[in-house]
């Protein structure tokens, strides 16, 4: 029996023991010397763990060791099995030959091993980069396209396919489609646009209603319709624009410029009123009617044949005195060729200034006096066509 170094916890034991009274290991059938250093370890062990000699040649000599040991005890062993061979025990060189092989060998493999799994791994991580990059380039690719898509501006399309060359046919094909239409678009604009022509901007929203160029188009029609009514000048212009925009930029414009015509400006309408205001007062004075005569004239005139502030009364005092004892009949002519100026005096009210020839026709028993005399007549008439003032100048021939 000898004593030996654990090879678990290092206390001394027995060799024979069968476990290490300390850790509790199994000793017995399962440790074995080193023949180079004399190291005592676990026989399951390959190699020394302290030279690293291999195991297997330290194993075939404990076994000689022992059988030469039990031999010498039992003598008789040998006389009773004298026929017995044995197996020709390797040479320890050439056992340590192979085992540095085998130890040799398996760094190797373990290397092997090593880069392949490496190798693997480089090339997961190679994967799941090279994915998530594409899927951030199709990404940004996607949202390029679709603001491509919206847009109205030529360069915003163009840098879409000079930056994604290498994006789904599709996409190009519908943003090139989309490029060459808003080049034509962009022609036809500046075609209309050199033009100055009212027709030719109104043909270009026609056919592109969603131009970007739509609002400016509209622009330059409304400055085209303003700029010609205001060259000329008219109600009938003015009221054209307004038809045209309701809502344009020149509509303050218009009505203002419409107000100021119209102020200025005899309508149809104020030579009517003017002469049925006229023709009121002297076929009033050819028939004698007093009242009609009364009802063409304002309550206090201004003037009338020079005298201020004439009352009705006084005009029909003018009517009976012109009507002579001799005079049975009298008949007051107006000339067509009138002349009427107007002036606002109130909102969209006017004061109307006429100057007529009149002619004044006598029917006499006196044939010897005047029959017909001619006279200028100027009055004023206020908005609801009554005389406000008259002045007769006869005319002498």
């Amino acid at each position: 029996m000898a004593i030996i170094k654990c090879p678990e916890c290092g206390q001394q034991i027995s060799d024979k023991a069968p476990v290490c009274p300390h850790c509790g290991v199994e000793i017995a059938g399962k440790i074995t010397r080193c023949t180079q250093c004399g190291e005592v370890y676990f026989s399951n062990l390959n190699y020394c763990p302290n030279c690293h000699h291999a195991t297997y040649v330290a194993k075939q000599a404990v076994a000689s060791d022992e059988t030469k040991q039990k031999q010498e005890h039992n003598p008789t062993s040998q006389q009773t099995s004298p026929s017995t061979t044995t197996s020709p025990i390797p040479s320890v060189s050439k056992t340590t030959e192979i085992n540095d092989r085998q130890m040799e060998q398996k760094p190797k493999k373990r290397k092997t091993i090593v880069y392949i799994v490496a190798l693997c791994i480089a090339l997961l991580i190679s994967g799941i980069v090279f994915y998530c990059s594409n899927n951030a380039k199709v990404k940004k690719e996607n949202e390029a396209y679709a603001f491509a898509l919206k847009s109205d501006d030529i360069q915003v399309l163009q840098t879409y396919l000079d930056n994604n060359l290498d994006a789904p046919e599709d996409h190009r094909a519908s943003i090139m489609a989309r490029l060459n239409d808003l080049k034509k678009q962009d022609a036809d604009w500046i075609n209309a646009l050199m033009s100055d022509s009212r027709t030719a901007l109104e043909y270009y929203l026609v056919k592109n209603p969603d131009s970007e160029h739509a609002v400016e188009a509209k622009h330059k029609i409304d400055s085209i319709d303003w700029a010609e009514a205001s060259n000329e000048n008219s109600i009938e212009a003015m009221q054209l624009y307004l038809a045209r925009h309701a809502n344009g930029e020149h509509v303050d414009e218009a009505n203002a410029a419409l107000k100021d015509i119209k102020a200025k400006t005899v309508q149809r309408e104020d030579k009517e009123l003017v002469t049925a205001s006229l023709r009121r007062f002297f076929l009033s004075v050819n028939v004698r009617d007093e009242e009609k005569l009364e009802s063409s004239v304002t309550p206090i005139m201004v003037n009338f044949l020079g005298k201020k502030g004439a009352s009705k009364a006084d005009v029909v005092t003018f009517m009976n005195k012109i009507y002579k004892e001799d005079i049975t009949n009298m008949n007051w002519y107006l000339d067509n060729d009138c002349q009427i100026s107007k002036k606002e005096i109130g909102d969209e009210q006017y004061e109307y200034t006429v100057d007529v020839a009149a002619i004044q026709k006598i029917e006499r028993t006196d044939a010897s006096k005047e029959t017909e005399a001619r006279y200028r007549i100027k009055a004023t008439i206020n908005p609801d066509g009554l005389i406000s003032a008259m002045t007769m100048t006869k005319i002498l021939e």
